[in-house]
């Protein structure tokens, strides 16, 4: 007799399988079956756009993959969803670790849905070098938000991306704004150079502050508040909120030094503690005053025209980077080279050289 299989509920729930299916080995090619029939893109687009959350994370999960055999599919998906997109308000959300990011984005994403809102958080996972997977797990970080029906929490482990930033963000921004979402927000790793990667896909570009870090004058990259469509100063209560509001004249000073935007908004700094859930509606209020003047003269609209030619390039090159690696004679070239390099017999520029004519 074969061995019961005890799925879990949630499986049995999102797979459509009775119990009387999970009885022996056939059942479980059954459930691997159903699962592939349920990645596929026509099979998907229908129950996202009700806003299905499992259809939803499914969605996601087929864009992210490596499989190349699901690259056709996750094509698909998106072109079948791009109609119902750019109905949202995207919001990158930067700042250095321990600035309480998760915190503020649970409070700040209760308080929206308190408004009638739908919100979706990408949060951008830093990765284990081991599993490659996520390590702080932000449904473990954000409780009370995850439980709340009208908000959708995907953690995404960074890998080896951009600025921290997932690999496919961008089309899970598409998946979510077609499943009806009001507001998304972008988590990201923490500050660094290449945090343009998410200003390059967000409406509004928050960059939260502490106090008594050295940043009010030199311990943020300069790029990072020039990117900065406001600062918030967070955890701006007790025996901190005075030295919150003196960072905040500070901010405010130093932003006046900036020159002025293409976008005529002027930066905006604020205090905030998402702790107490105090100064929240404060910051929403300027971002609504940033998508109303943006809005008026037109740069809105052409701020996302130029991101989506940004991210054509960026495909691109990250196809051609893909299709170079996974050559045969790539692969097998680029040992031969790497162990010329370690003997000294050769330099990467030369080696980079071999294997770029390989190629052609």
């Amino acid at each position: 007799m074969a061995k019961q299989i005890k799925p879990t509920s949630a499986l049995k729930e999102q797979q459509g399988i009775s119990q009387s299916e999970i009885t022996n080995q056939d059942s479980i090619d059954v459930i691997k079956n159903k699962r592939k029939v349920q990645l596929q893109a026509k099979t998907l687009v229908k129950d996202i756009l009700k806003g299905n959350i499992a259809a939803l994370s499914r969605g996601i999960t087929l864009v992210e993959s490596k499989n190349k055999a699901h690259l056709k599919e996750a094509n698909s998906l998106i072109k079948k969803c791009l109609p119902y997109a750019n109905n949202s308000i995207r919001i990158g959300i930067t700042g250095v670790p321990g600035v309480g990011k998760s915190t503020f984005i649970e409070a700040f994403g209760n308080y929206l849905i308190s408004l009638g809102k739908k919100v979706a958080v990408l949060a951008i996972d830093p990765s284990s070098t081991i599993s490659k997977g996520s390590i702080l797990g932000d449904k473990t970080r954000m409780e009370d938000l995850v439980k709340n029906p009208n908000a959708f929490i995907r953690p995404s482990a960074s890998g080896e991306s951009l600025g921290g930033v997932a690999r496919k963000t961008r089309e899970s921004i598409i998946l979510c704004e077609a499943a009806g979402f009001d507001v998304i927000i972008i988590e990201t790793v923490g500050v660094g150079q290449s945090e343009t990667a998410v200003h390059s896909m967000v409406d509004f570009f928050l960059l939260l502050q502490l106090t008594g870090a050295g940043d009010e004058l030199q311990g943020i990259k300069r790029g990072i508040i020039e990117m900065a469509d406001a600062i918030a100063i967070n955890k701006a209560d007790g025996d901190n909120l005075k030295r919150a509001k003196l960072a905040k004249v500070e901010f405010e000073r130093i932003l006046h030094l900036y020159p002025e935007k293409s976008s005529q908004w002027q930066p905006k700094t604020a205090i905030c503690s998402a702790l107490k859930n105090e100064g929240i509606e404060n910051i929403w209020k300027i971002i609504q005053a940033y998508i109303q003047i943006t809005s008026e003269n037109n740069f809105f609209n052409k701020k996302r025209k130029e991101q989506n030619k940004f991210w054509l390039i960026q495909t691109i090159e990250n196809q051609l980077k893909m299709n170079f690696f996974n050559n045969p004679k790539i692969i097998k070239e680029l040992q031969k080279q790497i162990g010329l390099i370690e003997n000294n017999e050769t330099t990467p520029f030369v080696a980079a050289e071999v294997l770029l004519k390989l190629k052609k």
